[in-house]
């Protein structure tokens, strides 16, 4: 508990600015510290609260992997977005909503498409092709301006919501297709503690670029040059998730998708 707060607030507070940076760095040291600390306790006891040997299972371990780094993205574009709409482009609230609801949109038309993507291609190549297509799709978000049609704006979330659901749940399925059923709870709640840790990551992320683009580029307030670097720097980190999943076997959750990889 100690770390995972230190490293949260830690982090939040040096990428706001909200304090002093000595309080913020102090925090995060005492979150490394404690994380140091818990993790060599863990490896003394049978059934630690967060069992990370679970990393050693192929499956899961590219999971937490992968989808910790394409979650960091995805935590951040809530946080960009609605800033971007309303102070970068001075919409309203209502009117912000209303566009950037098409990601979460693009998310529910992904359902029915799932299974049958996986089975046609494997949990491996969609996960593959995806951090890179949905990360293309945050990178383009770079590009918006109050210029564009909103047309192309709503069309761009709701295709990269698409991609980016699609992500998440291959990842959520796979994750556990090699995990005993007698460490099914302990993988849960181990995935679910960093899925949720990423997510915050993301808006720290984010926060935090806005802010030394701002420095670097001498901006009192926030200019949509400095949402651009942020996109883009999420996007990058989304990307990497293409090299976590080089780590799945070919054949990863192959029972659970039906497809049958070529020999």
């Amino acid at each position: 508990g100690v770390a995972l707060s230190g490293l949260t607030f830690g982090l939040e507070m040096a990428s706001r600015g909200a304090s002093s940076p000595t309080t913020g760095l102090a925090l995060i040291g005492a979150g490394i510290v404690s994380g140091g600390l818990y993790l060599a306790h863990a490896r003394r006891v049978p059934n630690p609260i967060l069992d990370f040997r679970l990393m050693r299972i192929p499956t899961f371990g590219a999971s937490v992997l992968g989808g910790s780094l394409t979650r960091i993205a995805g935590g951040g574009m809530p946080f960009l977005l609605p800033m971007l709409m309303q102070v970068g482009f001075g919409m309203s609230a209502a009117q912000s909503g209303t566009i950037t609801f098409m990601s979460a949109f693009g998310s529910l038309l992904m359902k029915g498409t799932a299974r049958p993507a996986l089975r046609l291609f494997g949990f491996r190549a969609v996960l593959m092709a995806n951090a890179l297509i949905g990360s293309a799709f945050v990178a383009l978000c770079a590009a918006f301006r109050p210029d564009w049609p909103l047309w192309t704006i709503a069309a761009t979330l709701l295709v990269g919501g698409f991609f980016q659901s699609l992500q998440f749940t291959a990842y959520n399925t796979v994750g556990y297709a090699d995990v005993p059923a007698d460490r099914m709870s302990a993988a849960t709640g181990f995935y679910a503690t960093f899925q949720q840790l990423m997510l915050s990551v993301g808006i720290c992320v984010s926060a935090a670029t806005l802010a030394a683009s701002m420095a670097l580029s001498g901006h009192a307030t926030t200019q949509l040059s400095d949402f651009s670097a942020a996109f883009l720097v999420i996007a990058s980190i989304g990307a990497l998730a293409f090299f976590a999943c080089l780590r799945f076997p070919r054949d990863a959750g192959a029972e659970m998708s039906g497809h049958q990889p070529a020999e």
